[in-house]
């Protein structure tokens, strides 16, 4: 009886893991980029019931069809086992800032920060004071060849993530954006960006560092710089949105509410059985 007390317990600090989570998602449900997490889950071993004083060789009464000793199998909990991110795709959202990038497909931006290169899918960037292409937090936005520079203020980015820039226009930074490839014969060619992916599943691996930044770890392996031809496409004037639907995780939030009062019925039930058993049964 005992063993429904420990059962039940694990049950509500499985849920406290889910609602965390959730809690989490919800409270970045704005933020650009954001990869919504989810907390998995797995079951103790199973023990398998078998009749007392029975090892298969007792005879049953005739038409009794069950001459197994094994009744069934019992399950005896939950245990936290991680938090998975998701990295479906969110969706994208324009703005109409020549600042803002987002990635369409597989891939992340780099950024060099204080403790060497970290990735991000936020593509809210702004100007430095000297010219360098920023996070909101000062950090750094890495090209192919070290940090991107814009020496102007008229520069497009294309899909490809090449930066190019041209002296004849100022008033307009997102007039490029509209140009064929082929109407940029007078434009210079700066850099592009450092679009990164990692290994089959590696993403799984990353671990998150806050203001939207993430760091390879051992596991995840070195990030690979995506090819011109083969990378996702970079989208100037758009942001991605977190792939959070808040709708999905409040229906969620309450499943895990009434998980939790479930499991915490278990363990009262299980607290008056006991008091029974010992202070009136004993008795007897």
């Amino acid at each position: 009886m005992i063993r429904g007390l420990y059962t039940g317990a694990s049950g509500m600090q499985a849920q406290q893991h889910r609602m965390d989570a959730l809690a989490n998602n919800l409270a970045n449900v704005d933020l650009n980029g954001y990869k919504k997490d989810t907390s998995i889950h797995k079951s103790f071993p199973e023990m398998l019931i078998r009749r007392t004083n029975d090892n298969g060789v007792h005879q049953f009464p005739i038409g009794s069809v069950d001459s197994a000793p094994i009744v069934g199998k019992l399950g005896t909990g939950v245990e936290y086992n991680e938090s998975f991110t998701v990295f479906d795709q969110g969706s994208l959202k324009e703005t109409s800032n020549p600042y803002d990038l987002a990635l369409d497909g597989d891939g992340f931006f780099t950024i060099k920060t204080n403790h060497g290169e970290r990735f991000t899918r936020n593509g809210s960037f702004v100007l430095g004071k000297e010219g360098y292409l920023l996070t909101k937090e000062g950090y750094k936005v890495m090209g192919e060849n070290g940090p991107i520079q814009i020496k102007l203020n008229n520069f497009t980015i294309d899909k490809q993530g090449r930066v190019f820039q041209n002296g004849e226009l100022s008033d307009d930074p997102l007039r490029l954006v509209s140009m064929e490839e082929n109407d940029w014969a007078d434009t210079e060619l700066v850099d592009s960006l450092k679009v990164v992916r990692f290994d089959a599943n590696g993403n799984r691996f990353l671990k998150k560092q806050g203001s939207s930044l993430w760091i390879d770890t051992p596991e995840s392996g070195e990030a690979i710089i995506s090819p011109l031809n083969d990378r996702p496409k970079v989208l100037q004037g758009f942001l991605e949105a977190s792939n959070v639907n808040p709708v999905t995780e409040m229906v969620n939030m309450i499943e895990v509410n009434r998980a939790y009062e479930a499991n915490q019925k278990v363990i009262t039930s299980q607290d008056s059985l006991l008091d029974k058993l010992i202070n009136q049964a004993a008795r007897y």
